[in-house]
């Protein structure tokens, strides 16, 4: 009995030592697609490193995809300011022609139809696609952002203040490259007023247009310095009583005109003030609507704390058109994504009426400011394309070091691979063969 028990014993530790040395061949043809690590068993300290490696290098694909998507985005959206800028360029040259006194009749002509024509293309460039996605209709990404009106309607009319008009009226702090400062026009028995929608007063044409300056040789910078003066200088005081024929108390755009300028109600045109009704002047002219939003879409690209600003890749209807009088923050409106598109319009509809006046005093501001503006925004997405390159050669070097990182934790040696393969086999099979000789087959034989 005792001899039937160790042989029994001694098959029994011969099988454990014949499976696990299949066991350690296994893992060894395991090894064979480059990794070591298969398991967390196989080295629990690497197996964690591999782990987080992981996580690292798939943040980084997705932030790298991102990018990718992201620069594509703005290399398109950049072409199409460029070409959005050019058009703004020779409406803003035309604008300057249409100035000249020595226009004819035909002169004109020419040019609102060259304005014209340039307005139309602006607009179909706004509507560009990537796919079917629009490049700047904001977070509407598929909705057609820009539409022009195929009739004319009655807009309200703004005077368009130039640089030292503004600086006496609105402050010196502005930007007036990229900002229309406007008051309303007013007419009551063929005579021009215009409105401040911000203080309310009711301005003579004639110190808007010159009589200021008379205050300024005085030294008052400011209406508002002027108003402090005229307290106590009966001279300023008389100056100011005739320049401001009333004031208008809580006045908001938002009450008369929508976002586009156009009339909330057709009955309610017209203000009074110290018992006079003044009516507010309108352009007959082409609208310009935007059916996108103002939210901007984010890819980040990196982790930790977001930037939405940084992070952006597109731009909106308000971000390259601005706002005016309408629309801006003051007016109690929204804004209208279309501003200086529309007062780009009105523009072209006084160059059709030959209103020589007007172009020179406020159409070349208009061209000024809607060029600058598009140049703004069209920098401002090349930076931040700018940025995104920086970020993305940054994270190529991250993604060669991470791959470095796990090829070092679960990268298998191949060719010590293959040499401890080899001698696994010859044991195994060297195992295999003495077994065949020495166990018995069966019970007879060992009998």
């Amino acid at each position: 009995m005792g001899a039937r028990i160790g042989s029994m014993h001694f098959m029994y530790n011969y099988q454990v030592s014949l499976n696990n040395a299949y066991q350690q061949q296994t893992k060894l043809f395991e090894q064979a697609d480059g990794s070591s690590l298969h398991r967390a068993s196989d080295n629990p300290i690497n197996y964690a490193k591999f782990m987080r490696y992981t996580v690292s290098e798939n943040e980084n694909n997705q932030y790298r995809e991102n990018i990718k998507t992201a620069n594509s985005w703005m290399q398109n959206s950049d072409s199409v300011m460029v070409h959005m800028t050019e058009i703004m360029q020779t409406l803003k040259e035309k604008s300057v022609d249409a100035a000249n006194v020595h226009n004819s009749e035909d002169d004109y002509a020419a040019i609102y139809k060259e304005m014209f024509g340039g307005m139309q293309e602006m607009v179909a460039t706004a509507n560009t696609q990537i796919g079917d996605r629009y490049l700047f209709a904001g977070q509407k990404d598929l909705t057609k952002p820009f539409e022009m009106s195929i009739d004319t309607y009655e807009r309200g009319l703004a005077k368009n203040l130039d640089t030292s008009q503004a600086a006496f009226f609105k402050g010196s702090s502005a930007d007036y490259n990229t900002q229309l400062f406007q008051m309303l026009e007013l007419e009551k028995d063929d005579e021009t007023f215009y409105l401040d929608t911000q203080s309310g007063n009711i301005f003579t044409k004639d110190f808007i247009d010159s009589g200021y300056k008379d205050l300024i040789v005085r030294g008052y910078n400011s209406i508002e310095d002027a108003e402090s003066a005229a307290e106590d200088d009966s001279e300023i005081r008389a100056i100011i009583r005739e320049a401001v024929v009333g004031t208008v108390e809580d006045f908001r755009v938002s009450d008369y005109f929508t976002n586009q300028g156009l009339f909330v109600n057709q009955d309610n045109t017209s203000i009074r003030v110290r018992g006079e009704e003044y009516n507010f002047k309108t352009i007959q002219q082409y609208i310009a609507t935007y059916n996108g939003d103002e939210n901007l879409i984010s890819m980040v690209k990196l982790n930790g704390a977001t930037d939405p600003e940084a992070d952006t890749v597109n731009s909106t209807g308000a971000r390259m058109f601005g706002r005016d009088i309408f629309d801006d923050a003051n007016s109690g409106n929204e804004p209208s994504g279309t501003a200086l598109l529309n007062d780009l319009f009105c523009v072209c509809q006084k160059v059709k009426d030959c209103d020589i006046h007007w172009m020179s005093s406020d159409g070349v501001t208009v061209a000024d400011v809607s060029h600058a503006t598009m140049v703004v925004e069209e920098t401002r997405v090349g930076a931040r394309r700018q940025f995104y390159t920086s970020v993305e050669t940054m994270l190529n070097a991250q993604a060669d070091n991470i791959t470095e990182d796990i090829t070092n934790v679960s990268g298998a040696d191949i060719a010590a691979l293959a040499t401890k393969l080899m001698q696994m086999t010859t044991l195994y099979n060297l195992s295999l063969s003495m077994g065949g000789r020495i166990l018995p087959q069966s019970l007879a034989d060992y009998l």
